[in-house]
């Protein structure tokens, strides 16, 4: 297959792969819409003056449950999100293949963000396979569905060769380690808000009935943001240094994005502090979690949109800044037009 070929490929597979979490979505929903809740009897017993007995039934109510077209509408949601994520992973190789030379598709926004829905969608499979957060599933798809239409709608760009600052093998372990804690970062935000909302409250029937108590949520959210932190620590303070005295001769530039990142595990390390330390639990926590994502999702998509100095300016599609080079410079070769949009105000070393 030709380069164009991949390229086209790897756009099919995205779409087969979105139009999968979204029959997965409508899956889970449907189960959702199934929810009913059971009564069951309890006969409290009540003794008399003369030593008998006398019981008087009460229904109690019990913890929601689907129909049986719910629970295999449950199961059905699960098992198209885990062939979305192959589906999804073949669209990332493919969109590596597309590129001369082959590279790891992490080369603009449009193809971080494909990558980074792709980690979120896994570790929801694998946590799900461990632990019992199938509930998450409506959540997860949706948020899936959505990141991936924005990406496709508004992010994507052409398949172009990697900058120089890209081009080295310290890009596929900084951006794996931060891709990989920002999935677990966003599970445990999807948790951290669930928790927000199931503490205030009192239904009894619905999703919010189904999802487990608080304390359970605030626990799980825990977990992920626990495994997630090491790895980012990993992707901000060791790898992503030793790529930026690659790249640019320096381990700290004061580039917008590395200044994110360094708030970012601020905000983390103190909810785990926190955490650890003053037995932080339940709200305040939640509300330091998702603060910690905001602040990550900030770095994510808001530098690469409003910062106009930051050395990772490949990040956000080169298309528009390429027209200008063309146009006052006339026609030059791709990879030299990169060059110039990346490194014009930031001198490589």
């Amino acid at each position: 297959m030709t380069d164009a070929q991949w390229e086209v490929f790897s756009y099919e597979a995205v779409i087969a792969a979105a139009v999968l979490y979204f029959l997965a979505m409508l899956a889970y929903f449907f189960e959702l819409a199934t929810l009913r809740t059971a009564s069951k009897e309890v006969e409290p017993v009540s003794v008399g003056a003369d030593g008998h007995g006398a019981s008087n039934a009460v229904a109690v109510d019990q913890e929601p449950a689907p129909s049986r077209r719910g629970e295999v509408a449950g199961r059905l949601g699960l098992v198209l999100t885990v062939f979305a994520v192959l589906v999804h992973f073949v669209a990332l190789v493919a969109r590596g293949l597309a590129a001369d030379p082959n590279r790891v598709p992490w080369g603009n926004m449009y193809e971080f963000t494909i990558s980074g829905t792709f980690v979120v969608a896994l570790i929801f499979v694998l946590a799900t396979l461990r632990i019992d957060i199938e509930w998450l599933g409506p959540l997860v798809t949706t948020f899936v569905v959505a990141a991936l239409m924005a990406a496709f709608l508004g992010l994507d760009d052409a398949v172009l060769p990697l900058p120089d600052a890209l081009n080295s093998p310290w890009l596929v372990i900084h951006v794996v380690s931060a891709v990989i804690s920002t999935g677990a970062f966003t599970l445990g935000a999807l948790l951290s808000g669930l928790y927000l909302v199931k503490a205030r409250s009192s239904a009894t029937t619905g999703y919010l009935a189904r999802v487990p108590e608080p304390k359970v949520l605030d626990r799980l959210s825990y977990r992920m943001h626990a495994f997630g932190f090491p790895v980012w620590t990993f992707a901000v303070l060791i790898t992503g240094p030793i790529w930026a005295h690659q790249a640019w001769g320096a381990y700290w530039n004061w580039d917008p994005k590395e200044v994110w990142a360094f708030i970012t595990w601020v905000v983390y390390a103190a909810y785990l502090h926190a955490r650890a330390t003053a037995g932080w639990r339940g709200r305040n926590a939640a509300i330091l979690a998702l603060v910690g994502a905001a602040t990550l999702w900030f770095n994510f998509i808001g530098i690469n949109f409003f910062s106009s100095s930051s050395q990772h300016s490949y990040a956000e599609g080169a298309a528009p800044e390429m027209s200008v080079v063309l146009g006052l410079a006339g026609p030059v070769e791709v990879a030299q037009e990169v060059g110039v949009v990346v490194g014009a105000d930031h001198p490589r070393a």
